[in-house]
């Protein structure tokens, strides 16, 4: 495993004030990381359809306290795209390979959608390397069916996404799609207005992004959904403290569908935010950088 600073990105990286980039060589991915700030190890997982700038508004609010690290998951931003390896079991190793390769034992974690999705497997199959896990915008593995099923209408969007070479063209050739999505997430239109939007689906519609983000929803139809209905999930055991947050008005997953798991996760506790959509670390980072720290300093003293 090597790691190298970044001189000339393939492309500009958006400003962030205080960040820092580099490169790291894992054994199935090469993975790029930003990072801010210095102190305990935060380390915060992304989702669709963004990269490691989805957390410039989170960033200055906790770092002054914390080394955050921000990696591009396999297949975007700047990180390596390879065709396969975008089932949660491959990513789940290639987080664990990161903290190997940045000699990291335990970290505390924040992980937006797909990325907290991650995250919840992550802490249940290696627990020793996460203190504490603020999970935003996800269902955990362990829903009420009676809940979620009524909700599944939810993710229509979800299909042409996982549809072999239909996806990949959506995000490509057919970027309102992409910009519907992310309006849709919000219910205030002016977080956009820095520019993310734009970033974010010029992003996506990279061709190996695009790739990545058809794999991506086409693994978790195949196996997370096929996991999820049949409760194969339930020998999970979660026992990082963990707190999950969803808006309220989250047009994917609204909080009456995060009930559960209390047999499985004895240390998760599950909350909504009011007029708040899919963006949470968007619309409302210092809410969310106050449930991080509260989180982080109540698992520090054992009542996590």
């Amino acid at each position: 495993m090597t790691e190298e600073t970044v001189d000339r990105p393939p492309r500009p990286f958006p400003d962030a004030p205080g960040v820092r980039h580099r490169y790291v060589d894992l054994p199935e991915v090469r993975l790029h990381v930003a990072e801010f700030g210095q102190g305990e190890p935060v380390l915060l997982l992304h989702g669709f359809p963004q990269h490691w700038w989805a957390w410039r508004r989170l960033a200055p609010l906790l770092a002054d306290r914390y080394r955050l690290i921000c990696p591009d998951l396999r297949g975007f931003g700047w990180s390596e795209a390879p065709a396969h390896g975008y089932d949660t079991a491959t990513r789940v190793r290639d987080v664990l390979a990161l903290l190997d390769a940045l000699d990291l034992p335990s970290v505390k974690l924040i992980g937006h959608e797909w990325g907290a999705w991650l995250g919840f497997h992550a802490c249940c199959l290696a627990p020793e390397r996460f203190s504490a896990f603020l999970a935003l915008n996800i269902v955990h593995p362990w829903p009420l069916h009676h809940r979620l099923a009524p909700q599944a209408w939810r993710f229509w969007y979800t299909t042409p996404l996982e549809s072999p070479l239909l996806g990949r063209w959506l995000l490509r050739r057919r970027q309102g799609f992409t910009r519907y999505l992310m309006r849709r997430g919000v219910v205030d239109q002016s977080v956009w207005a820095d520019g993310a939007l734009e970033e974010f689906v010029a992003a996506s519609a990279e061709p190996g992004a695009a790739r990545a983000g058809e794999a991506l929803h086409r693994a978790f139809a195949l196996r997370d959904t096929a996991g999820l209905a049949l409760g194969r999930y339930r020998r999970l055991r979660l026992t990082t403290p963990t707190r999950l947050l969803t808006g309220e008005r989250d047009f994917v997953l609204p909080p009456g569908v995060l009930g559960g798991g209390e047999r499985n996760a004895t240390r998760l506790r599950v909350a909504g935010v009011p007029d708040a959509g899919h963006y949470l670390h968007e619309e409302r980072p210092e809410l969310v950088a106050a449930e991080a720290l509260r989180l982080f300093a109540e698992a520090a003293d054992g009542q996590g």
